[in-house]
């Protein structure tokens, strides 16, 4: 018995629209073909040659709860840690569009995160190799430090996301 890694994260979501934005305009991922399930959804990948779809976003149908709306936040899984590069350009595209974010710098490593919400409320932890970034390290003061298991989640910011605004 072998596992290989990990296939996907499946998200579900309230708008479809603002989270497809989110992954794909915001944090540079691209869509990619998704099979027709009969509800909707985006499968998105990263964006090097051949990437494979490492997350699942769906709507309507079987994302819907009992009241025809989808729970948001995230609950037993806390976070989708993704690698990144580019700290500064990802936090600097993360304030212009007015979302909340946390900094980290990881004890005893050269690790640099950034920590923010998709629409539907899942934490992503972006991280970085902090030796090959350049610029300014974290902000660790109080109220931009990242504390675990403090929210900081705001679903307000998010609406506008794919209604026609920029990034």
């Amino acid at each position: 018995m072998i596992i290989h890694g990990l296939f996907h994260v499946a998200i579900k979501t309230n708008d479809l629209e603002a989270t497809r934005f989110f992954y794909c305009t915001l944090m540079g991922l691209k869509e990619v073909a998704r099979p027709d399930f009969g509800y909707p959804g985006a499968w998105i990948a990263c964006p090097q040659p051949g990437g494979a779809a490492i997350i699942h976003i769906y709507a309507g149908g079987p994302a819907l709860g009992h009241d025809g709306k989808t729970v948001s936040g995230t609950a037993a899984i806390d976070h989708l840690s993704l690698a990144c590069s580019g700290f500064h350009e990802f936090r600097e595209l993360v304030e212009r569009n007015g979302l909340p974010y946390r900094e980290f710098l990881v004890p005893g490593t050269t690790l640099w995160q950034l920590f923010v919400y998709d629409p539907s409320g899942v934490q992503l932890e972006l991280t970085f190799e902090g030796s090959v970034e350049s610029g300014r390290a974290p902000d660790m003061s109080p109220g931009r430090a990242y504390v675990a298991g403090a929210s900081f989640f705001d679903p307000v910011p998010y609406i506008k996301l794919g209604k026609g605004v920029t990034a």
